[in-house]
């Protein structure tokens, strides 16, 4: 099965299936397999819900209707309780109550494994030099829940600093990179050579944007050093 949007109806009527929820253009092609393309994160699920129920048409016993599209998300659980409980979370943890929403926000109920972590360090609490409003918590969250093995996997993928801060996020890189060090294990040369590469792609990525053609802002942004080693 693969997930492609918009979809076409490929079957002898050649009649669109109807839209399920969204109103969109979405129909649900059928051959010998389901398939649905382009899926956008507001519709993806009940767009797996079509595809799943139409895989199981053929089977020789009922399938109950999936469910998929209804399953509640990592952090939904909870979450009304908590958000009810913000100022209070915000006093226990010296946090401002527009600081606790926006983790709600942003983690939902497992906002607790980000105040557990405050618990055992204060200091993760506060917010990183010019990083836009983000706690130290959250590099350190990105580092040790999130998978994030670089600089830039956590200023420009498990936060929008690299978008939402005037310098792009070069302030804040060398405290996210202690955060990060400290919880990978990273020494000094590692600590430098993550930041040294981050700077050097927001200065290709500036550059880019002064170039009088495509071609030319392609070739400013592959200037810039990959800090993993391709091809």
């Amino acid at each position: 099965m693969s997930l492609s949007r918009p979809l076409t109806d490929t079957s002898d009527t050649e009649q669109p299936a109807p839209p399920t929820g969204t109103g969109d253009d979405r129909k649900l092609s059928t051959t010998d397999a389901a398939g649905l393309v382009g899926v956008k994160y507001t519709t993806y699920r009940v767009m797996a819900k079509d595809a799943v129920d139409e895989a199981v048409v053929d089977f020789d016993r009922p399938v109950e209707k999936s469910c998929t599209e209804s399953v509640p998300l990592v952090g939904a659980d909870g979450y009304r309780a908590l958000w009810n409980a913000r100022h209070r979370i915000a006093e226990s943890y010296d946090l401002s109550p527009e600081q606790v929403q926006r983790l709600l926000g942003r983690y939902g109920s497992l906002i607790g494994e980000l105040l557990e972590m405050i618990s055992e360090d204060p200091s993760l609490a506060q917010p990183l030099p010019d990083g836009g409003g983000y706690l130290r918590v959250e590099v350190a969250y990105a580092a040790t829940h999130e998978g994030a093995q670089h600089l830039d996997d956590v200023l420009a993928r498990r936060t929008r600093i690299s978008i939402e801060t005037w310098d792009r996020g070069v302030t804040a890189a060398a405290d996210v990179a202690e955060l990060m060090g400290d919880r990978l294990g990273w020494d000094a040369d590692r600590r430098r050579v993550e930041v040294e590469t981050y700077r050097e792609r927001v200065r290709a990525e500036l550059e880019s944007q002064q170039q009088p053609d495509d071609h030319a802002a392609d070739a400013s942004r592959l200037s810039a050093p990959e800090i993993v080693a391709v091809g």
